[in-house]
């Protein structure tokens, strides 16, 4: 009898007025109880926090509960698998060696529960966002990180979150209009050979049986958009070969 895999993503922690900050921190430490209770793996498929910078000997304080609950999770046994999303683009070395998170810079390609599974936060994706594309790159410079760390944290973590802020509520406004590109894209890796596409980004809640090929030969598989954490609190599971969206109440 299989444990669950859970899939998590887009919680933007620090993005909102304190109020609304409490109950995402409520609701999250307590499905990571539930992870820690039962589950095999956990993969976080990016945006976790509304912004993530490292300074070689600093860490954001605001996040030390969920943290620390990450902590457990990994100490309990269970694989915590981290996918980098668009508001991650800096983070160290920390959640690796100081956590025992694995980080995945990219998408990736994993197998459970003899499924095939692809893995990606999603940002970039649509065909119509070449803009994100060449500022994805911009982002990454190692040189452009090694000038915004020779600002002082309490200069540089404000600004980061305004501009954090910025561009979520444009991105909210635009990534609706995404849809039907993250589900060709799903479609293209089902043809590939994958059972499952596991995407996030698009804050839309979303999980479709999707069949490509001809009647005789048809490939199936499952698009599943894990939503987010600030609105829908949503998340992925896989159990006994079977893929399910769950809302966490």
């Amino acid at each position: 009898m299989h444990k669950p895999i859970y899939f998590i993503s887009d919680a933007h922690l620090g993005a909102e007025e304190k109020e609304i900050e409490k109950i995402k921190e409520e609701r999250l430490l307590a499905f990571l109880d539930k992870v820690k209770e039962d589950g095999e793996s956990l993969y976080i498929l990016g945006d976790m926090f509304e912004f993530w910078f490292e300074y070689n000997d600093l860490i954001p304080k605001d996040h030390f509960k969920i943290l620390s609950q990450l902590r457990n999770v990994v100490d309990s046994g269970i694989k915590v698998s981290y996918v980098v999303g668009n508001h991650d683009f800096w983070l160290g070395d920390f959640l690796t060696g100081q956590m025992g998170i694995k980080i995945f810079k990219e998408e990736v390609e994993v197998n459970h529960q003899d499924k095939k599974i692809f893995i990606a936060h999603g940002d970039g994706l649509a065909k119509k966002d070449f803009g994100y594309r060449i500022l994805k790159k911009i982002l990454r410079s190692r040189v452009n990180i090694f000038l915004y760390k020779q600002l002082p944290p309490d200069l540089s973590y404000p600004l980061a979150k305004f501009v954090a802020g910025k561009s979520r509520a444009q991105a909210d406004k635009r990534e609706a209009s995404y849809v039907e590109d993250y589900k060709s894209f799903a479609y293209e890796k089902i043809r590939q050979g994958f059972d499952a596409v596991i995407l996030a980004h698009t804050h839309i809640p979303t999980l479709e049986n999707l069949t490509y090929g001809s009647p005789n030969s048809p490939q199936r598989g499952i698009y599943l958009n894990i939503g987010d954490w600030f609105k829908h609190f949503t998340y992925g599971k896989l159990l006994e070969g079977k893929f399910y969206l769950e809302k966490f109440v």
